[in-house]
């Protein structure tokens, strides 16, 4: 039985627009989507996908299934611009938690 992170939780909205790949004239995204989430404006030490030691501004809390790896571009509501670091399933494997992922922010 999976648990999903309730509505009441979901309250701040971000804009993802998911990393594609790579131009010459820079990244490339696909178009943007509206993501209800919890968002934690927090400042704290993370590793990236290479395990290198970086800073994250903010993480959001969000659905499963939602499509935004890392390097994605992501809005928040005040306006402010940044990049994924990391996406996490936080899936509990059928135990009573509210499976969610974890998107670490720039």
């Amino acid at each position: 039985m999976r648990t999903e992170l309730p509505s009441y939780m979901l309250g701040h909205q971000v804009t993802v627009e998911p990393y594609t790949g790579s131009s010459a004239y820079g990244p490339l995204y696909g178009p943007p989507v509206a993501v209800s989430c919890f968002l934690d404006d927090q400042t704290k030490n993370v590793r990236d996908k290479t395990g290198r030691e970086v800073v994250s501004s903010a993480t959001f809390y969000a659905r499963l299934g939602l499509v935004c790896p890392p390097e994605s571009r992501v809005t928040l509501p005040s306006g402010r611009t940044t990049i994924v670091i990391a996406l996490l399933d936080r899936d509990g494997g059928g135990m009573p938690t509210p499976d969610h992922v974890e998107v670490v922010l720039q």
